[in-house]
């Protein structure tokens, strides 16, 4: 599933925005963390391949100062990433990338419960103060059309009441490619993760920006 509307609206906001972001960043370091489950872990890739690496990597080639710490934990809930937001975001984050959703969906945990470990991780950032980009995930067909009626629209809801930035889906691109995926047909190879990072960069770029803008 792609969605090239969105992604072209975020490559023109973002375009701007990394310019700033860029100036703005020269000064230190800005500071992300992708809180997330085997996806953003890196599942069986080597060090260096996983997205929270080649995410950092694209973003400094195009000149921005940026660190992106790698708190994805393979297998995590949403009610595991609840459970660690506190030692897994560390004071002086400037920005989380938050990942988790997929292990629910794939062990059918009902979807309310999703929501709400999810509300929470996200209030518990906002009371630090600390930016949240949500990134979206689908459930897979097996679960039933009746599970991801009520599943998928979790993420634009949330991003909705508590205005975050949301990427809609974080395998845009992937699913669905064997190529992409390892033999599980599940999780991202490293060619799989180099369009994860392309179709990703404008909305972690106008994210950067926007952290960059309210600092000043």
């Amino acid at each position: 599933m792609r969605f090239k509307a969105a992604a072209f609206h975020f490559a023109v906001i973002a375009f701007g925005l990394l310019l700033g972001a860029a100036s703005a960043a020269e000064a230190r370091t800005i500071q992300l963390v992708g809180l997330g489950d085997s996806l953003m872990a890196g599942y069986q890739l080597p060090p260096g391949d996983g997205f929270p690496a080649k995410l950092q990597a694209a973003l400094k080639a195009k000149g921005l100062d940026i660190a992106i710490a790698d708190a994805g934990v393979s297998g995590d809930t949403t009610s595991g990433g609840l459970a660690r937001i506190d030692w897994s975001v560390p004071d002086g984050t400037d920005g989380v990338i938050l990942e988790l959703g997929a292990n629910d969906a794939l062990r059918g945990i009902p979807p309310e419960e999703t929501e709400k470990n999810l509300e929470a991780i996200i209030v518990r950032l906002k009371e630090r103060k600390i930016p949240v980009l949500l990134a979206g995930m689908i459930a897979p067909p097996n679960m039933g059309a009746d599970y991801a009626a009520k599943f998928n629209p979790i993420y634009q809801r949330l991003a909705g009441k508590y205005q975050l930035q949301l990427y809609p889906f974080f395998l845009d691109g992937v699913a669905t490619h064997a190529d992409l995926q390892l033999a599980d047909g599940m999780h991202p190879n490293s060619t799989g993760v180099d369009v994860m990072v392309r179709n990703f960069e404008p909305a972690a770029a106008s994210f950067i920006g926007m952290i960059a803008a309210a600092a000043k």
